[in-house]
């Protein structure tokens, strides 16, 4: 079995899978390099004597603005208080109360207090170091630290292994089973809170080998990032500080959410458009902290403050909106597989229905460790693949460039951002679809792919909003491929204009 990505889905899928044989594929040395290690924010799990998995499956729904699954919010709020179990028996100190019980936090659109923290806003680094010393104690589990560059099929289409460069060579991998854990693709923005390298690599590809994907066009922005510079990974202002009381702010003090339905802990698409359109005109917005212990309770956000020179105590924080998490991704089913047999995803690389169009707050690191185990479970009883790998005759990836990378952020940001319209849209697709025609880039591909779709979806629906199209049609789910949104691309060259 071969696992790609080492944060929390692809550390949890290859724990799970043993005492199986698993090679683990890591950019980097575990516990480095990957967006679980940045998440502020905690883990969902209705654990608290007034909760049910019901009620955090109802807000779950609610969050999703029509598009989330029922069936699956409902396993995977189930799977919460076995989750947090689990990794306490691992070794997580999650932060508790005076009398030693789990201490659970508040965060927008949740109706009850169910977060559970380790480290106040360390959450994501205190759970990848558990994960990854345990990797490291789990025999029959071995580490290749290189980029995968392709999947590879056997003779019947399936999926049977995987190419990696590891330094400057690249080998072949072959496996009964391939699971995707690449992380988002967030840094395809000028903003973003984001490591570097998430650039939605596993969405590249699986839509290189033909995969079906899901919803791609809905991309969270997160309300709250520290605006401390113009682009590049930005420092995370927790929602939890929304969630103890902290405000938005304008430079005169006025409320940025007063008169808005939730205000404050209103659904993270209302709360950043809320946001943009203030610094849109010009303004600037400040989360205002200061009735909070920052330095005790948060310390990563006071830690960031104090490297930027800002002080949560005696000022509000500036803030902006960032690209944060990708709701759409690899379209997967209830056990995690994707559309090409030996194929499965796991993580913010797949769709698997519970997030629909909008990210209910610390749901991610849940829904990556339930459907690690849902996935691990399906492969051991999924039968093996009939040959050996062979390359699948496609154009291998190749590094991609900073300049042309830098022109990708610039057209992310610019047209399949935070409100987008058909002009607008339109250019970027097209731009897009010839940068990946032309450097062969994986980034072009998975920003055309979200383009590509975004330009489909004539609605506005939780994260995805369209200047043009404000109404709602009928919910439904949108698929895509690759040779889909080259198609759109190609529809669209002629009238090809440089995006700014």
């Amino acid at each position: 079995m071969i696992v790609v990505g080492a944060g929390v889905a692809g550390l949890a899928t290859a724990l799970r899978l043993a005492p199986l044989p698993v090679t683990l594929v890591s950019t980097a040395a575990l516990g480095e390099g990957t967006a679980t290690a940045w998440a502020q924010g905690g883990i969902a799990a209705a654990l608290g004597a007034d909760d049910d998995p019901a009620l955090h499956a109802a807000d779950t729904l609610a969050a999703g603005a029509g598009l989330s699954d029922p069936e699956v919010a409902r396993r995977v709020a189930e799977a919460g208080p076995g989750a947090v179990a689990w990794l306490a028996d691992l070794g997580t100190a999650f932060d508790r109360d005076a009398a030693g019980a789990l201490a659970l936090g508040l965060e927008a659109a949740h109706g009850r207090r169910r977060i559970v923290k380790a480290g106040g806003d360390a959450t994501g680094a205190r759970v990848l170091a558990t994960l990854a010393r345990a990797a490291a104690a789990t025999p029959r589990l071995t580490v290749v630290v290189g980029h995968a560059t392709d999947l590879l099929c056997d003779a019947h289409g399936a999926v049977a292994g995987l190419a990696v460069r590891v330094g400057g060579e690249t080998v072949t991998l072959a496996a009964r089973a391939v699971v995707l854990a690449t992380g988002g693709l967030g840094a395809l923005y000028r903003a973003t809170t984001n490591p570097p390298g998430a650039v939605g690599a596993g969405l590249a590809l699986a839509a290189r080998a033909g995969a079906v994907l899901r919803d791609v066009e809905f991309v969270q922005f997160h309300p709250t990032a520290i605006a401390v510079r113009a682009e590049g990974p930005l420092p995370l202002a927790t929602e939890a500080l929304r969630g103890e009381g902290a405000v938005l702010v304008d430079a005169a003090g006025g409320r940025v959410m007063a008169g808005i339905a939730g205000a404050d802990l209103a659904p993270r698409d209302v709360v950043a458009r809320a946001i943009f359109a203030r610094t849109g005109r010009g303004e600037r917005v400040f989360l205002d902290a200061r009735r909070l212990d920052v330095a005790r309770r948060f310390p990563t956000v006071a830690a960031f403050c104090q490297s930027a020179g800002l002080d949560p105590a005696a000022a509000p924080i500036p803030v902006c909106p960032a690209a944060h998490y990708h709701m759409g991704g690899i379209r997967v089913d209830g056990r995690g597989r994707a559309s090409l047999p030996g194929l499965w995803a796991c993580g913010e690389a797949a769709a698997t229905g519970l997030h629909g169009a909008n990210r209910l707050a610390s749901n991610s690191l849940l829904e990556a460790l339930a459907f690690a185990d849902l996935i691990a479970r399906d492969i051991r009883g999924a039968d093996a693949i009939a040959g050996p790998p062979r390359a699948a005759g496609r154009t291998p990836a190749v590094p991609t460039g900073p300049e042309t990378l830098a022109g990708i952020r610039r057209i992310m940001e610019a047209a399949v951002g935070l409100v987008r319209d058909e002009a607008g849209l339109a250019r970027a697709a097209a731009r897009l679809g010839a940068l990946a025609h032309e450097a062969g880039a994986p980034e072009a591909e998975s920003a055309l792919l979200v383009a590509a779709a975004a330009l489909r979806r004539r609605e506005s629906r939780g994260a995805h909003w369209r200047a043009d199209h404000p109404g709602q049609e009928a919910p439904r789910h949108a698929d895509i491929t690759l040779a889909q949104a080259r198609q759109i691309a190609a529809a669209l060259a002629p009238a090809l204009q440089e995006v700014p």
